[in-house]
């Protein structure tokens, strides 16, 4: 397994990045755009799982990574929540919901599985670079 160095190299993080751009994009146009309420929580809740990956990745422990990832899932499932608002609402269409919401369950199963990984492991896994202070 290569050593992961920074939070770029995270598979989950990349993937998150990329629904975070999905998010934005259809955020910003039609009748979406001007409905302030859902459009700026559903991008901040895209955002925060992009952001608490990274923040969590440069902390020192992995208790603390440990509870950065676990509010990165929350804000995946967020995510999912409002994408059917959009949906409903006729925001986004069919096709933009099915692949902003796969994207948004892979985020989230990535994040299960590194969170097990993570778990089982008492001190910072060695795949993960060690920080210096």
């Amino acid at each position: 397994m290569a050593r992961v160095e920074r939070f770029e190299d995270l598979e989950v993080w990349k993937l998150a990045r990329g629904l975070a751009k999905s998010v934005y994009s259809f955020a910003k146009s039609g009748d979406f755009s001007r409905d302030f309420g859902l459009r700026d929580q559903i991008c901040r809740a895209a955002v925060s799982v992009v952001s608490n990956v990274a923040e969590g990745f440069d902390r020192k422990s992995t208790v603390q990574f440990l509870q950065f990832l676990e509010i990165a899932s929350g804000s995946a499932s967020e995510v999912k929540a409002q994408l059917y608002v959009a949906l409903d609402v006729g925001y986004i269409t069919q096709s933009e919901f099915d692949a902003a919401y796969g994207d948004a369950t892979r985020v989230g199963q990535m994040l299960t599985k590194l969170m097990q990984y993570l778990r089982t492991r008492p001190n910072r896994p060695s795949i993960l670079k060690e920080k210096k202070q």
